[in-house]
């Protein structure tokens, strides 16, 4: 089987697929009627965000087979390569790792298009503040 190659530019993909998903996805007084592709795209942003970390980790020299495998590591290695003196990076990732992907994706909690529309636009700033 061929291994997966990160591309750059990869984690504004997976956003744009999140945001794809809302867009078709039903909204009544304020409220996904379907949370289906609520949940997938919250799953899909959440990947977003852990594909922009790799890529910044890539770049910075960190061999691929390196890439962090779980939350834990990832918060490791915010810390350790990009949140050296400052924590925020690490804050912000533990945010969004509880709101899209325990309360959105995994939970599915989230359904006032509001709140989802944010947390999406939270994880694209925390993507463009990494990516660019």
């Amino acid at each position: 089987m061929p291994k997966h190659k990160h591309t750059e530019g990869e984690a504004f993909r997976y956003l744009e697929n999140a945001k794809a998903l809302l867009k078709n996805a039903s909204i009544e007084n304020d409220f996904f009627l379907d949370r289906k592709p609520v949940r997938e795209a919250f799953g899909t942003a959440y990947l977003a965000v852990l594909e922009a970390i790799n890529e910044v980790l890539l770049k910075k020299g960190l061999p691929a087979k390196q890439l962090p495998k779980s939350v834990d590591a990832y918060r490791a290695a915010l810390q350790k390569y990009l949140s050296v003196n400052n924590g925020k990076l690490v804050r912000e990732f533990g945010n969004l790792y509880d709101s899209l992907h325990i309360a959105g994706y995994y939970r599915g909690l989230l359904s006032n298009a509001t709140v989802v529309k944010e947390e999406i636009k939270s994880a694209e700033t925390f993507i463009k503040k990494l990516l660019t």
